[in-house]
């Protein structure tokens, strides 16, 4: 004669008995449901999508699951396309009706998982699939993430330029939704609309040092207006290497650099003299260049002129497109840390500009304070994305407080080098 659970563990279905009250069963074989094989839910469920062979649903209708009994529930959905992108849905408090949030893709391969519960407990599970039809059109938004994989500095946004402007706001919303970020470690970031047709993602604060950024499109097959439906887009890889920052105090006319918020070194710094100061806040390092030939003519200041100049310059850092570097400037030594000479760049000796070069690279950050010129532009001189505050930045989300354009989005053109 077989043993029942609780003969052969007396103790603890006596403890479980009393806990739970008496007359209830808590041990016995026909009461614990949740060792119970589920049980196919085939005929508790109904779905809106159509399952015949050459049936295909329509992606611009949500996907729904409805409980058909007033004694069943739905516990958990699970739905899937062929590429592993989760749809994500609500179900409603009672367990009757659970659909979709997010759409559907179009011309795409679904598989659904339900799990159901009757009025005993008693598990149920039902897996469906089925397929949506293809767009009506052809017009595909494409999406092109940047900067190159790599690694780079913590300051260094995401940007995403898309081949077609994008002015509503419900579908820059969908094309939104559809552009993940996601590092490891996790941090709090939205996207920002810069213009019709580029978007910029950085974190609330500055990236973890040595994290892992991963970028993708969910866009491919979604419906975003009448006429036009994401494409593909390759996905990104960065990785983020030590949090290097460099603070410029041009009033005080020294440089002191923070490695992870460690000071390791101090320099003797010329910035930019009156009528030509360097622009305050926070910049992103772009690109590093050996040697460059600086010239005045390339920022309209005549030849001839006392303040034209024609030099070649090495260990040039840039941090801006209209020509701020940090350089070598063996020509201003002797104002280096009491005066502020230069045409808008920041000076130093030559073994300090070495040591910078080789220290700073792209995505690092450098902040200005007190010059008396300028503030960084947010965009289009490079990257001066940190200079908006948290709520500022969310502002400029479809899915926050609203879209909106840059207050200057102007797109400067990449222009010679000449701020010496």
């Amino acid at each position: 004669m077989s043993q029942t659970p609780c003969a052969r563990t007396v103790v603890s279905c006596a403890l479980l008995v009393t806990a739970l009250g008496a007359g209830i069963t808590a041990c016995g074989s026909s009461g614990n449901h949740l060792s119970e094989k589920p049980h196919d839910a085939a005929d508790q469920i109904s779905f809106n999508t159509p399952t015949g062979a050459g049936k295909r649903a329509d992606p611009d209708k949500p996907l729904e699951v409805v409980a058909k009994s007033d004694e069943d529930r739905i516990t958990d959905v699970t739905a899937q396309d062929a590429t592993g992108r989760v749809v994500a849905g609500e179900l409603d408090a009672d367990g009757r009706r659970w659909h979709s949030t997010s759409p559907l893709a179009a011309d795409a391969h679904y598989t659904v998982q339900v799990s159901t519960e009757d009025e005993d407990g008693v598990p149920g599970r039902k897996t469906l699939t089925f397929a949506t039809s293809k767009p009506t059109t052809q017009q595909r938004l494409k999406v092109t993430f940047g900067p190159k994989a790599g690694e780079y500095g913590v300051g260094q946004p995401v940007t995403a330029q898309l081949d077609q402007p994008v002015k509503d706001k419900a579908q820059r919303a969908v094309v939104e939704r559809g552009l993940r970020v996601d590092s490891v470690p996790a941090v709090e970031g939205s996207w920002y609309w810069v213009s019709d047709k580029e978007l910029h993602y950085r974190p609330k604060d500055y990236w973890p040092a040595h994290a892992t950024v991963q970028v993708r499109s969910n866009l491919d097959g979604i419906r975003i207006s009448d006429r036009l439906w994401g494409g593909a887009a390759a996905p990104l890889k960065l990785t983020t290497g030590d949090k290097l920052l460099a603070v410029t105090d041009a009033g005080a006319h020294q440089m002191t650099v923070y490695k992870n918020d460690k000071e390791i070194n101090q320099i003797p710094i010329t910035t930019g003299k009156p009528g030509f100061e360097t622009r305050n806040g926070v910049k992103v390092v772009l690109e590093k260049q050996y040697f460059v030939r600086m010239r005045g003519s390339t920022v309209g200041i005549a030849e001839g002129t006392s303040d034209s100049y024609d030099l070649p310059v090495y260990y040039a850092t840039r941090v801006t497109w209209s020509g701020e570097y940090v350089h070598a400037a063996p020509w201003s030594v002797g104002s280096q840390g009491y005066a502020n000479v230069s045409h808008g760049c920041t000076g130093m000796n030559n073994s300090n500009a070495e040591w910078f070069f080789d220290t700073f690279h792209p995505g690092d950050l450098v902040k200005v304070v007190n010059s008396n010129g300028e503030e960084m532009e947010h965009f289009g001189n490079g990257f001066g994305d940190w200079n908006l505050s948290w709520k500022d930045w969310q502002a400029g989300s479809a899915l926050g407080g609203g879209a909106q354009t840059a207050q200057n989005p102007r797109t400067a053109a990449r222009v010679q080098p000449a701020a010496l």
